[in-house]
């Protein structure tokens, strides 16, 4: 499992920093990776969300379902999102006051999926060593 963890501090109140964060039809105005999102932040949610594939193909767009896992307003937002057998992403947004604004500490958190291999015999009639067809 990879994760990613940064911290930002941004001049703001957590009450606004939360009011960007959860208005997700806004996300591609300051997030370059996520070009469209819609849904709201409530636990258990789910919101649509496409985005660039920073990974693979150039200006390839991946579209998927996330799930609101956790939803503290101006506190914390948490997601889970699933690309089917490729990989499951959780992505954690904690807010902090501080005296210059608001800590914003985000974390990701990314698992390989993976086919096993009587599935993909199944589901794609693929022969393999020491398989039947």
């Amino acid at each position: 499992m990879k994760r990613i963890r940064n911290r930002h501090l941004i001049p703001y109140p957590p009450q606004q920093v939360w009011a960007v964060l959860t208005d997700f039809k806004a996300h591609a105005n300051w997030n370059p990776l996520n070009v469209w999102a819609d849904g709201e932040a409530l636990p258990g949610a789910r919101v649509g969300m496409r985005f660039v594939d920073a990974g693979g193909g150039k200006g390839k767009i991946i579209a998927q379902t996330v799930t609101v896992t956790a939803c503290d307003p101006g506190r914390r937002l948490d997601w889970v999102g699933h690309i089917p057998f490729l990989f499951t992403g959780r992505h954690f947004f904690e807010l902090a006051e501080s005296d210059d604004g608001t800590e914003l500490a985000r974390r990701q958190a990314l698992a390989r999926g993976f086919v096993r291999r009587r599935f993909a015999i199944q589901l794609l009639g693929v022969a393999t060593r020491g398989s039947r067809t």
